[in-house]
């Protein structure tokens, strides 16, 4: 399986971003897939994540700011990030949970930068 990520960038705070991953090769229907990151000097923290059949979870941070969606035929997920702030600055990776316990890919990290 592989994770391709894109959209990130640099904005103003108050801004908009959106990113997106595709993902490809052998990958099970139920899954879930969904966004960390990590800013520098920090631990790799949840954005949000989406299971197959539509759940969402969000961290507090982010709660009413960002959304994400997925297209399970295409394989996408989708992180639409409003109203960004300074501390939303970090490189955001992508990642998809096969059924599979303990099993987890990850794309590559894609930079946002939210400047004041």
């Amino acid at each position: 399986v592989q994770l391709q990520a894109s959209g990130g960038g640099l904005v103003q705070a108050g801004g908009s971003l959106r990113l997106s991953c595709a993902a490809s090769g052998s990958i099970f229907s139920i899954n879930v897939m969904g966004w960390y990151r990590q800013a520098p000097g920090k631990q790799r923290d949840l954005v949000a994540l989406i299971t197959s059949g539509g759940t969402t979870n969000y961290a507090d941070s982010v709660k009413g700011r960002f959304s994400i969606s997925r297209d399970n035929a295409k394989n996408t997920v989708t992180l639409q990030m409003n109203s960004l702030k300074p501390e939303d600055t970090a490189v955001y990776y992508c990642y998809l949970d096969p059924p599979t316990a303990g099993l987890r890919y990850w794309g590559q990290g894609t930079q946002v930068t939210v400047s004041s």
